[in-house]
């Protein structure tokens, strides 16, 4: 059996506590998407970028840290990581439908293909993942029938 292995591709940028880095997140994923010609699913992509650094920010970092956004390109799939040195399982909580926020990871479970957390030993705090099929390496679009 010919089995072509794929390599995976990552890049990772790290960014201080601080509101504003949500926007350069969000450009630095677009960048990373465009660098990996994937065409397809990118504003999904960039709204998931934004709500789990959001979140990593009001509820995950502490003071005097930041947190890593990570990118990973493997067998079709796109892999966002936002891992934050805080305490705490990310979790949907049952919100105030009239409330201003607590959506954010209900929109990544809405949008992504799949997402969870993990809480990696011994480094401290969390990250939280979530992927999106986008199709081979080298293509821009989702696999032929999808």
């Amino acid at each position: 059996m010919n089995v072509d292995i794929q390599p995976a591709l990552l890049r990772e940028r790290f960014y201080p506590r601080s509101r504003q880095t949500v926007r350069p997140a969000r450009q630095f994923a677009a960048e990373t998407l465009h660098a990996w010609g994937v065409t397809c699913r990118h504003d999904d992509v960039l709204l998931c970028v934004s709500e789990l650094a959001t979140n990593a920010l009001l509820h995950g970092v502490p003071p005097g840290r930041g947190y890593r956004l990570r990118m990973l390109r493997y067998d079709g799939t796109v892999r966002v990581e936002v891992h934050d040195s805080g305490g705490g399982r990310p979790r949907i909580a049952g919100r105030d439908p009239g409330a201003e926020g607590g959506r954010g990871l209900l929109l990544v479970a809405a949008v992504a293909d799949r997402w969870g957390a993990v809480a990696p030993v011994p480094v401290p705090g969390k990250t939280v993942w979530c992927e999106f099929t986008v199709g081979a390496v080298g293509a821009g679009g989702p696999p032929h029938g999808l």
